[in-house]
């Protein structure tokens, strides 16, 4: 009898060790429906991108957008020499907005890590800064790492801990002291495959981000590593492991963030990858950012999106079981069933669930 009586325990600390399962809000899908689901942004590029946002028509006319069947292809003008404002490009803004979810992207390709280019994957809120910006992916020209930032009103900052990648700066607030403007509170990946050529050569992969009361976080995972409860349409964040970047800390999540939306954009120069011209190797190819933009359209043959998926997963409130995560907290639960298995002689079975520079949103 004191041996169920410590099985039932046992099980009973480990069924505390939950969180709610996810259920699928939004499939955008891969046919020329995903495009019915995002507005066309036409206006002046708000990060003085030396870029040309062009409308549906065009795009489609020009070849810039498409779909396969099996993915969407987003991308840039590859063929001309340009003129005017720039470059011409895709910005694509959701027409649903969302407060918290999961937000799951598997790319076969992402923009490469080409002179000039400035790429992002984002959510934004309408009145910027102080609904939020949640930067999931981004670079400029030759990068190799991806990184992740959040960009706030005064009072959001982070700590420098429960992250794989490395702290670049921790105060969220875009005119935060001590940083240069609109730096944000940023992460940069580790891994040399989470941008750019590095993350095509590797086939793609997922970005998953968590966004919930209690912080925000984002998981990269290249296609040999891609979680099967991702891949069966059953996410489990708990069973992920330590995330790329995960924003908790001195941080009212939801006071800083609300009604986001989805943004792929490919930009040219501006405020980020214009401004690190010189720096780099880059200003070998030509003296400036705008004039190689301008020049040379054969160089951007590499500088396209081409989604496999993106899906939008809701808390449905249902307790998920979650071990993996957090079994380590609970070693008198453990220690009660090694000691049933040492009078049982049978051991239960526990499935286990792996630089900012100064830029300026406006929507």
């Amino acid at each position: 009898m004191h041996v169920l009586s410590t099985l039932v325990s046992s099980l009973g600390l480990l069924a505390q060790i939950t969180r709610a399962a996810y259920t699928l809000q939004d499939d955008y899908g891969t046919t020329d429906s995903f495009f019915d689901k995002f507005d066309f942004f036409t206006d002046a590029d708000p990060t003085n991108g030396y870029v040309s946002y062009v409308d549906r028509s065009t795009a489609t006319n020009a070849g810039l957008i498409r779909s396969t069947g099996s993915s969407v292809y987003i991308g840039v003008d590859t063929q001309n020499q340009a003129s005017g404002s720039g470059r011409q490009s895709v910005r694509l803004t959701s027409t649903k907005s969302y407060q918290h979810g999961l937000v799951i992207l598997d790319l076969a390709h992402m923009p490469g890590s080409v002179c000039g280019t400035w790429p992002a994957f984002w959510m934004l809120g309408a009145n910027w800064p102080n609904n939020g910006e949640i930067d999931i992916i981004e670079g400029v020209n030759t990068q190799s790492n991806n990184q992740v930032t959040l960009h706030t009103s005064d009072g959001c900052s982070i700590q420098n801990s429960g992250f794989t990648g490395s702290l670049d700066t921790a105060n969220c607030y875009v005119e935060a002291a001590g940083q240069s403007a609109n730096s944000g509170c940023a992460i940069t990946s580790n891994s040399g495959q989470s941008y750019g050529d590095g993350f095509n050569q590797a086939g793609g992969g997922v970005y998953a981000t968590e966004w919930t009361s209690a912080g925000i976080k984002v998981w990269f995972f290249p296609r040999s590593g891609i979680p099967w409860d991702i891949s069966s349409g059953k996410p489990n964040p708990a069973t992920w492991g330590m995330p790329t970047a995960a924003f908790a800390g001195s941080c009212d999540i939801d006071s800083h963030f609300n009604n986001l939306q989805l943004v792929f954009d490919i930009t040219f120069c501006g405020d980020w990858a214009g401004n690190v011209w010189s720096s780099g190797t880059c200003a070998y190819k030509a003296p400036t950012c705008n004039s190689f933009v301008q020049n040379n359209p054969a160089a951007f043959k590499e500088t396209y999106w081409s989604v496999n998926s993106l899906k939008v997963y809701q808390d449905n409130g249902s307790p998920l079981l979650s071990i993996h995560a957090h079994a380590a907290a609970h070693i008198g639960a453990k220690q009660s069933i090694s000691q049933l298995i040492s009078r049982r002689g049978t051991a239960p079975y526990i499935r286990p669930g792996p630089r900012p520079e100064w830029r300026e949103h406006t929507h």
